[in-house]
């Protein structure tokens, strides 16, 4: 591979994306900036940057002469392996550094966002497991990242998703909680089902929901699946898909 066009949220992001999938540093390559980056608001209006970055030939003169050392040299099959085998250990290692980056990206990103709510005091801690990654973001402002009904975090936690992904290997799962909004958020659901299921079964009527994300409707398709009384079904289409409770007659 000689030239490759590379994108980034900046500039000298995309080179240096495109300098290490190259395996070649600055001074060999012909850097062509194509398109400048343009920061956005919670990732809207934003504009990636986009560079073509081209490796520099070798004179021709010391190609002659290389090949000429190695006619002369006799053939060694131990040595003409080892080039393979850095190659194999550089292959094997990128994913691991792969995910390592997109989690620092998405804490960068997500680090730009704050500054732009005007939170300066914001700390991300990361939990991995497998492809689950949990970042936990603190603030004195901390209401402001949560937002009405966790909105403005399952914003947060979406375009995170998107930042991951785009850096990593392998897929990611996110997801951001801040002062355990989440295990609150699923205890207050989960007492939410209960009385809606309880309802449903007094009036002898469907019961609906406010439009809410996946993972929160999971969360009372699982709290109710043990009652025998009523059934639990997901109706339209995301982002406005809310969940029903029909009682069982």
């Amino acid at each position: 591979m000689n030239q490759i066009t590379q994108t980034g949220t900046t500039t000298e992001e995309a080179i240096s994306a495109a300098l290490a999938k190259l395996g070649v540093n600055r001074d060999q390559v012909t850097i062509n900036v194509l398109t400048e980056g343009r920061k956005g608001f919670l990732g809207f209006g934003s504009k990636l940057a986009e560079v073509q970055v081209t490796v520099n030939q070798k004179p021709s003169v010391r190609e002659v002469k290389e090949e000429e050392v190695v006619k002369d040299e006799p053939s060694e099959s131990p040595a003409e392996e080892k080039p393979s085998a850095v190659q194999e250990k550089i292959v094997l290692e990128v994913p691991e550094s792969t995910q390592e980056q997109a989690i620092q990206e998405t804490k960068t990103y997500l680090q730009q966002i704050a500054k732009e709510m005007k939170i300066d005091d914001l700390t991300v801690q990361t939990e991995q497991k497998g492809k689950y990654v949990t970042l936990r973001l603190e603030s004195e402002k901390a209401a402001l990242l949560i937002g009405k009904r966790g909105q403005t975090l399952n914003a947060l936690q979406q375009l995170s998703q998107l930042v991951a992904n785009k850096y990593a290997n392998h897929f990611l799962m996110i997801q951001l909680d801040v002062e355990n909004y989440r295990e609150r958020r699923q205890e207050s659901l989960e007492q939410l089902a209960d009385r809606m299921a309880d309802k449903a079964i007094r009036t002898g009527k469907k019961v609906e929901f406010e439009p809410m994300p996946s993972y929160e409707r999971k969360v009372i398709h699982n709290a109710l699946s043990h009652r025998l009384d009523i059934e639990t079904v997901s109706v339209g289409t995301e982002p406005h898909r809310y969940l029903v409770i029909e009682p069982l007659k």
